[in-house]
């Protein structure tokens, strides 16, 4: 009985975080931010640390074979170690993306906290570029790094697995919304 209150209670608390009505009017947005990047012949740089950091492996894999829009994230641990090595942790996103960042690119941040510096420092970046920046973010809504984003999708919740499955949630979601399918074969 005490596993199935349990699972009760994080079914509602996702439930909560993820299906908030609110959120609709972005996810759409998100859609056309996606599609523009696609038409303009850019590309989603989507980047996160840790449990983020593997969502925004899953997801650029499906915006590249599912959706065709091109996608990359940061996940080689020779490329990341290299530029947290040489410019500081805080500044390795920063650095990958002066590497890698191009006029019509669309870049995607993932933080739980929404307060991990080398993020912000990346956002800071994206903004002086004048590329579209999109925030996915938890706990506090004024995070900081949520402030930074054209487009801020804020997740009302402080359980990190809540906060990661509700942002990968809505990311594929997106995926599925632009394809107007919602069961596919991979073949």
């Amino acid at each position: 009985m005490k596993d199935i209150n349990f699972i009760d209670i994080y079914f509602d608390k996702f439930q909560k975080s993820s299906l908030d009505k609110n959120i609709i009017p972005k996810i759409i947005e998100l859609k056309k931010f996606f599609l523009k990047t696609k038409l303009n012949k850019g590309k989603v740089i989507i980047v996160g640390n840790g449990g983020s950091s593997a969502i925004a492996s899953h997801v650029s894999v499906d915006l590249n074979k599912v959706v065709g829009i091109k996608s990359y994230n940061f996940n080689e641990y020779d490329f990341i170690t290299c530029l947290a090595n040489d410019y500081g942790y805080e500044n390795w996103v920063k650095k990958a993306l002066e590497i890698h960042l191009e006029k019509n690119d669309l870049v995607i941040l993932i933080s739980s906290s929404g307060n991990s510096p080398n993020l912000i420092n990346a956002a800071k970046f994206v903004n002086k570029k004048k590329n579209k920046l999109v925030t996915l973010t938890g706990f506090n809504k004024n995070n900081k790094l949520s402030k930074l984003g054209n487009l801020s999708l804020w997740t009302d919740s402080k359980a990190y697995n809540i906060i990661e499955n509700t942002h990968q949630f809505w990311l594929l979601l997106v995926c599925d919304l632009i394809i107007g399918k919602i069961e596919y074969s991979a073949s």
